[in-house]
């Protein structure tokens, strides 16, 4: 097993909150299911990877979430936290640190559900890359990231000065790392999904049984 711990950052895929640019296009409820979707995917390459530990951090309320029962069986796997902080920055940094405690102090490798083209083997190479490394960062065609990984869970503080969900929020993360000191290895480059016009390209990074590419064959351009 490699000795990094595995964090899923995630919102509960609850209709009329989860994926609401998606959802003005395809209506609240497909847009959760979408989303639950591309979550179990996620969770399951999680679960398959070589990795010492998992820890999903979760806000939002799964009770009134798309596929909640399956959703909740595969958490069973995972140690679960609640987000906190102000915003989103705030609640990545400290889901961070929230990993690392709970964990015994491995080195967090984190990732979110917006990538469910994801594989046990590509978190196993990134989970490699964390290994004797400060940093890890694996940017998004969008201009973001889809997985970020610290030796020292603290160096991710530095997310608190970024901007979020700005084409320009990758870019600005890779400075805000090696403004803390960190050498930053680069990882993949992958498409991840926000919108209507994200669906197909992921879609097609996915295995045609995927529960995404399931729950999106009806709605690609």
């Amino acid at each position: 097993m490699i000795p990094v711990c595995v964090l899923v950052v995630a919102k509960a895929p609850v209709p009329g909150l989860a994926k609401t640019r998606l959802a003005a296009a395809v209506g609240d409820d497909r847009a959760a299911g979408i989303a639950a979707a591309a979550l179990l995917d996620t969770l399951d390459a999680v679960v398959g990877s070589p990795v010492a530990a998992r820890v999903v951090a979760l806000t939002g309320d799964l009770v009134q979430a798309h596929s909640s029962r399956e959703i909740r069986s595969r958490i069973a796997d995972f140690v679960v936290i609640a987000q906190r902080g102000e915003d989103f920055a705030d609640r990545l940094a400290n889901a961070h640190l929230d990993a690392a405690a709970a964990t015994g102090g491995l080195p967090v490798l984190q990732i979110g559900m917006d990538t469910p083209q994801v594989t046990p083997e590509l978190i196993g190479r990134c989970a490699r890359a964390l290994v004797g490394s400060d940093a890890v960062l694996g940017l998004a065609r969008d201009g973001g990231w889809w997985v970020l990984g610290a030796a020292d869970a603290a160096v991710v503080g530095c997310l608190r000065g970024v901007p979020m969900s700005t084409s320009d929020t990758g870019a600005e993360t890779l400075v805000a790392l090696r403004g803390r000191g960190a050498t930053v290895e680069l990882l993949d480059e992958l498409a991840d999904f926000d919108t209507f016009d994200d669906i197909e390209v992921v879609r097609w990074a996915c295995p045609s049984a995927s529960r995404f590419s399931r729950a999106t064959a009806q709605v690609s351009p």
